[in-house]
């Protein structure tokens, strides 16, 4: 399969590590690397995460403080979002 950031999921990844990168580059350097390596694994596992919060994805944690947010689509993976565990999501719940 292959495997697509959505625009804003790129966004998510690039504001995760420069604000890392801000207190330690290496350690930006090591969660970036996290991140393409579990998004990679979909690539043969695209069933490897959980059924997700919203109908229709699933989510990976590829990291104990993150979880990255995708859907299947035919012979494609969209990482759709990266998410801080912390955050609620997918906004507010009833």
């Amino acid at each position: 399969m292959k495997v697509f950031w959505a625009s804003v999921a790129e966004q998510d990844r690039a504001n995760i590590t420069d604000y890392i990168s801000q207190d330690s580059p290496l350690a930006a350097i090591r969660i970036d690397a996290l991140f393409a390596e579990a998004a990679g694994r979909l690539a043969d596992h695209p069933h490897l995460g959980k059924a997700g919060e919203i109908p229709g994805t699933r989510e990976l944690i590829p990291h104990e403080s993150y979880r990255l947010v995708y859907e299947v689509q035919g012979d494609v993976v969209w990482i759709l979002a990266l998410v801080h565990t912390a955050r609620q999501w997918p906004g507010r719940r009833a």
